[in-house]
């Protein structure tokens, strides 16, 4: 009587060390009353299988199975068989044990599962549960074979098969397979053989076929105690989560997920590349030291572990991580350290890459590791990087860290998405859609870029491309046409000039009030790390606040009002505040350019922007019953504006400075608004009536402003040569003919200074 296994994977019968079923499957003992084959089973001969694949099991035989009787799980439980492979190359002489395990179906093969548990995940788990129980009751040796190395070789460990290859160099299928099937052919062991197509792990970098093995590995224990009472490395990574800011706030989610359901940490990898795992083992069974490592935390070898960590750095410093490979490396590392260093195995295992990269945090910020160069402090102020550190260097750096020190290496960890093609897409080699930061940088500058960073969602995968870089481009080009307008016109500013704010016309103060809102703004969104609301209220400030207002009104009186005038000089003030503020906030941004416009005004000796301090004290510029007020005159204004450029489009006026209109306002509240107000002033029209009531028919209005209508009128009067402006007084200073009173005044006071 046999048990029918099936398997897809012959080169791993040599590993087999037990069956598995499933108690939930029906099994039967089967007969063969006839076959058809030209090995195999034989009439007379039986089996047993699972009731639900006899049949398919017979066919693929081509023999006929006829049930005999059932078999329960518990007899199955008690039987113990031989290997398939019994005697074959003077091996495979140990009983077989079934073993009940979940994983057993009935969906497909013979209802028994082959258990090798040096190549397979579950296997090696059924195997590991019932470890104990098949040692210390049944007496079956639970030692694990290595029957294939790290080349894909047969090892000693299958006997007879010494020396053939699973998978060759070159990640071709080897002779392993035709090897085993043979063999059990001999051993009249096969019951059937077929083709099919296997869906077989491959490896995403070679694309070549990959074969599991289970072999002895370095860990670090999640959940063994290290200082008592509990502590273990994962409630200490657990409780140092909760002390950490995460941006945005999923990403404690993520990670506490993790580091609740992840296994020990493995550390070894059997690769021929790498950082090495740089310690030797005691491999002396007469030597009370069998198992110690070296460097290791036994106190018999604290002076041998200095000297030994010493000697490797030395080595590394001057030949790299090879100089562990290199040979002689066990006399050079412990010659003179130890009695014997045959006694010493030296591990070849490479380190799991994450854990160099988890450890930056004790090289970088610590002094005695960086000699106090730079200046950093442990713990750091922010990590940052893609949602998928998450598994990698997050995870690996707050794992090192809590089990070094006991905290994590960061106070917050921001997490960013991808970068995708313009469409949406991955961006791939194969489909031309890369953008590269050298690219951008190289065509449009590196400010451009950082723009565009600070202008996006980093919270969701960002698109970039040659579309969404001309948009970032047009901002930068707006922003520093804005810093242009500043220096030209702090061309020679003087603190002599400056005017306190209470001494400013509404307007200025108005400016100012918006520093301090801004103000606030700016500083919550770079604690918050919302760099997209900076830039999008910043970018409306300098555009439609200062470029599409406030620039445009205060041009007349920064061109053509005299330098001592007050308007110019409260101008001149606010736009130093500006300038400092602006410049100081967007400097994390768009670094380059910030730089560029600070040294432009006040020259490379007056140091870098970027040791500066945001600008303190804005508060008491905060004025919001002003800023109400100012909000309806900007209504007002909004309707003039829509009059005059339907009086430009239909060509009864070029500029606005042509014009003279009526404004009608009747509603109470925007009326009071005007209050010393000048209407032309704002509306940048050489003369303006504002009337209160309701308009006359035909007059021009919008829709979601109620009470405001326009009646567009052309300026009387001649136009001054100097600010444009179309007045009846014009020529009325019969020294300056062709200017207006205001202009002719500054013209003299220029001409004064002049001399």
């Amino acid at each position: 009587m046999s048990i029918l296994i099936w398997t897809t994977t012959p080169w791993t019968i040599p590993g087999n060390r037990a069956i598995s079923f499933s108690p939930r499957i029906s099994y039967g003992l089967y007969e063969v009353t006839r076959a058809e084959n030209d090995f195999g089973p034989q009439a007379g001969q039986k089996y047993i299988i699972a009731d639900k694949l006899a049949d398919s099991c017979g066919e693929r035989a081509k023999v006929t199975l006829e049930r005999r009787h059932d078999v329960s799980s518990d007899t199955l439980s008690d039987i113990t068989c031989a290997h398939p492979l019994k005697g074959f190359g003077g091996g495979y002489d140990f009983d077989v044990p079934l073993l009940a395990g979940d994983h057993v179906t009935d969906e497909d093969g013979t209802g028994f599962v082959h258990t090798a548990p040096g190549h397979g995940r579950e296997d090696y788990d059924i195997w590991m549960a019932k470890a104990l129980f098949l040692k210390t009751v049944r007496n079956i040796d639970t030692t694990i074979p290595f029957t294939v190395d790290a080349h894909g070789t047969f090892t000693s460990d299958a006997p007879g098969f010494e020396g053939k290859r699973v998978i060759t160099d070159k990640g071709k299928k080897g002779d392993a397979n035709d090897a085993v099937i043979k063999a059990l052919i001999e051993a009249n062991a096969l019951f059937a053989r077929g083709r099919l197509n296997h869906q077989y792990p491959h490896s995403w970098r070679s694309k070549k076929p990959v074969i599991f093995r289970n072999t002895p590995q370095w860990f670090v224990y999640m959940d063994r105690d290290i200082g008592g009472a509990g502590d273990t490395l994962r409630k200490r990574a657990l409780d140092a989560i909760d002390e950490v800011r995460w941006v945005p706030p999923a990403g404690r989610n993520r990670i506490h997920g993790m580091i609740s359901d992840r296994p020990d940490w493995v550390m070894s990898r059997q690769r021929a590349w790498g950082v090495p795992i740089t310690v030797f083992r005691n491999v002396n069974p007469d030597s009370e030291h069998e198992g110690e490592l070296l460097p290791g935390s036994h106190p018999d070898f604290k002076a041998q572990s200095d000297e030994l960590v010493r000697r490797i750095g030395d080595a590394f410093e001057a030949a790299g991580a090879d100089a562990w490979f290199a040979d002689g490396a066990r006399e050079r590392f412990l010659g003179g350290l130890v009695d014997n260093p045959d006694d010493w195995e030296q591990v070849g295992d490479i380190l799991d890459v994450w854990f160099d990269s988890g450890s930056t945090h004790a090289f970088v910020l610590e002094e005695e590791h960086n000699g106090g160069k730079w200046h950093l402090k442990w713990t750091a102020s922010l990590y940052l990087e893609g949602t998928d550190q998450h598994r990698g260097w997050f995870h690996s750096s707050l794992l090192e860290a809590c089990g070094t020190r006991g905290h994590a290496p960061y106070e917050a960890v921001l997490t960013h998405g991808f970068v995708l093609a313009e469409d949406g897409h991955k961006m791939s080699k194969s489909l031309g859609n890369i953008v590269t930061p050298q690219q951008i940088m190289e065509q449009n500058g590196a400010d451009i870029l950082r723009l565009w960073v600070m202008s996006s969602d980093y919270a969701e995968d960002l698109r970039i491309g040659p579309e969404i870089l001309k948009t970032n481009v047009d901002a930068y080009r707006k922003l520093r046409n804005t810093l242009r307008f500043l220096l030209g016109n702090l061309n020679g500013f003087e603190e002599s000039e400056r005017v306190e704010p209470a001494d400013m016309p509404e307007l200025e103060r108005l400016m100012l009030h918006h520093l301090a809102e801004l103000d606030e703004v700016v500083r919550e969104g770079y604690q918050a790390f919302d760099f997209r609301r900076i830039f999008s209220r910043l970018f409306n400030f300098a555009t439609l606040d200062l470029s599409a207002f406030y620039f445009d009104i205060r041009k007349d009186a920064l061109y053509c009002d005299p330098a001592s005038g007050i308007v110019r000089r409260s101008c001149r003030t606010v736009l130093d505040q500006i300038f400092s503020c602006l410049t100081a906030w967007l400097a994390p941004m768009i670094s380059f350019t910030m730089e560029e416009a600070w040294q432009a005004r006040f020259g490379e000796d007056a140091g870098s922007v970027h040791l500066r301090q945001f600008p303190d004290g804005l508060g008491v510029w905060r004025d919001d019953a002003l800023a109400a007020k100012w909000q309806k005159v900007r209504t007002i204004r909004r309707v003039v504006t829509g009059a005059l450029e339907i009086e430009r489009a239909e060509k009864r006026i070029g500029s606005s400075l042509e014009a003279a209109p009526d404004v009608y306002v009747s509603d109470a509240g925007l009326l009071a608004a005007m209050d010393g107000v000048d209407l032309a002033e704002i509306s940048i029209t050489s003369q303006a009536r504002l009337i209160e009531g309701d308009a006359p028919a035909g007059a021009f209005t919008l829709d979601d402003v109620a009470g405001v209508a326009v009646v567009p009128g052309r300026a009387e009067g001649n136009k001054c040569q100097r600010s444009w402006k179309i007045l009846a007084e014009v020529g009325s200073d019969p020294e300056f003919p062709d200017l207006s009173p205001r202009d002719a005044a500054a013209v003299r006071e220029f001409d004064r200074t002049a001399i």
